[in-house]
């Protein structure tokens, strides 16, 4: 306890840094993986090859790889990231205006990475719509993108809203990598920090960290769980 009372503002404000680094990530996967999820079911060959590609390389590849790749390969090919300093997001998420890109950097990478998995989960949902919807939209007109936007997507979210929760989950853990790859204040940097700097204890130290962990996935995870018990009751 004597950790938390010492460090308490630091905690705090790893605790934030990393809440708002997750939800930056959940949102740009989800955008991917709508985008890769809709290419890959689309009637257009090369858009299906693209999404398949994508998902295999990223399913199948280490995200220490990713991120060392977006770390420390993207500064070399000249890129610091700064299209994610979005006028208006920049304020809100002060870390995207940073000079320092690590941030922006760790972000790409995670948002690719999780991406994928967020494109399979949206898939599965997708092929748990019946046949039968998508032949009768194009019966009365609609084109592909409107089937998908009025017909199958909305279903599909449904169906995929739980396996898409256990993704976002493994997403928050995954997060607590990057404090290894240059981004600091965030929970993992913050032990890394007290134990390596001013010797603080261990075990105390990085228990802390995980219950600030803790904090994002367990309410999550009784969220998944209650929509999972939702849906069984309804079917």
């Amino acid at each position: 306890m004597d950790v938390l009372i010492h460090y308490g503002d630091r905690y705090a404000g790893g605790l934030w840094v990393t809440f708002q680094f997750c939800l930056l990530a959940a949102v740009g996967a989800l955008l991917v993986g709508v985008l890769v999820a809709v290419a890959r079911i689309s009637p257009v060959p090369p858009l299906r090859w693209l999404g398949s590609a994508y998902v295999t390389l990223f399913r199948n590849c280490p995200l220490t790889i990713v991120l060392f790749f977006a770390a420390f390969g993207l500064p070399q090919l000249g890129s610091n990231a700064n299209f994610l300093r979005i006028p208006g997001l920049d304020s809100l998420f002060t870390r995207l205006g940073t000079d320092l890109p690590y941030f922006r950097f760790a972000l790409i990478a995670l948002v690719l990475y999780t991406g994928a998995f967020v494109c399979e989960a949206l898939r599965s949902g997708i092929n748990a719509v019946p046949a039968g919807q998508a032949e009768a939209a194009r019966a009365i007109g609609l084109t592909f993108t409107g089937n998908m936007r009025h017909v199958v997507l909305p279903q599909a979210w449904q169906a995929a809203v739980v396996p898409l929760g256990s993704v976002i989950i493994a997403m928050i853990k995954n997060s607590a990598i990057i404090g290894f790859f240059g981004v600091t204040g965030e929970l993992s940097s913050t032990a890394t920090s007290l134990t390596s700097a001013h010797g603080e204890p261990f075990i105390p130290v990085t228990t802390i960290s995980a219950i600030g962990f803790l904090l994002m996935t367990v309410p999550l995870g009784i969220l998944v769980n209650r929509l999972e018990q939702r849906r069984a009751t309804h079917r």
